[in-house]
């Protein structure tokens, strides 16, 4: 099964020595964000890729081009251009990048790849997550409740509007709730006082679609205009996701990660070394 990555949008904000390059490709510990995001996958068996870029994608390209040449050591005969591998590092991915343009909305990157998972259920992760999540328990859910998508949601982190969840596990319109449920700032009293309960609960950013859910996309953002379609259908699921989830927006984001895994005391790092 692929993991569809979204990593075309605007340049990243939270780094103040690495200006001008996708937000994806911001590092954590010597890493790309997307790297600790694609590690999560293979720890679960999901070793297919596909990366929608926009925004300076031949970075991302160039980085996965020569993946095994930054993971290893080499050395490099500057008169004959050859170069020798030490130690040769890589791993067991088929990544496919694809140029789905800077302005694209979230479903439109989607629909542009759709070739590339034609016929088959798939996940769609934005590429400045990063959580400890049970890839193939989300996975199991749903297919034991045969979704049509199934949304993982997490616990808010104080920045996000929380979501209202039905019976059943089924995402709720915003038209038969008090509630906003996408993400973004909250503009209602009710929602805000909701981050306060424990049973709040936000978009994490991560989900999985069936080979027939691509052809509901016509062109809106995920989390906006889509999603309320869907859930005044009744055609979302949730996962719920108990443990850590971070969404890296800010540099204190940035910074409290790299803290974090700079102490061995990474939450999302599930992988071995």
């Amino acid at each position: 099964m692929k993991a569809i990555i979204l990593a075309g949008g605007l340049p990243s904000t939270i780094s103040d020595v690495k200006s001008g390059i996708p937000k994806p490709m911001a590092e954590i510990g010597g890493r790309p964000l997307i790297w600790h995001i694609m590690k999560l996958y293979s720890h679960y068996g999901f070793r297919e890729f596909i990366v929608c870029g926009g925004y300076k994608v031949n970075i991302i390209k160039e980085y996965f081009k020569d993946f095994y040449i930054y993971q290893s050591d080499i050395t490099v005969d500057l008169a004959s251009n050859e170069i020798i591998i030490h130690n040769k590092r890589t791993e067991d991915w088929k990544v496919t990048v694809v140029d789905t343009g800077v302005e694209a909305t979230t479903s439109e990157r989607i629909l542009q790849v759709k070739e590339f998972v034609k016929g088959e259920d798939f996940f769609v992760t934005y590429g400045d997550c990063l959580s400890d999540m049970d890839m193939a328990e989300m996975l199991k859910l749903h297919k034991e409740r045969n979704s049509f998508i199934t949304m993982a949601v997490a616990k808010p982190t104080g920045r996000h509007s929380v979501l209202s969840i039905g019976e059943g596990d089924v995402l709720l319109s915003k038209n038969n709730s008090n509630c906003s449920y996408v993400s973004g700032k909250s503009t209602d009293c009710t929602a805000e006082n909701s981050y306060k309960q424990d049973s709040a609960w936000v978009n994490a950013s991560c989900y999985i679609f069936s080979d027939k859910a691509m052809d509901a996309l016509s062109g809106e953002e995920l989390n906006e205009a889509f999603m309320e379609k869907m859930a005044e259908k009744e055609q979302v699921h949730i996962y719920r996701h108990e443990g850590f989830w971070r969404p890296v927006e800010t540099m204190r984001d940035s910074v409290a990660l790299e803290e974090m895994w700079e102490e061995a005391n990474a939450p999302w790092k599930v992988w071995e070394n």
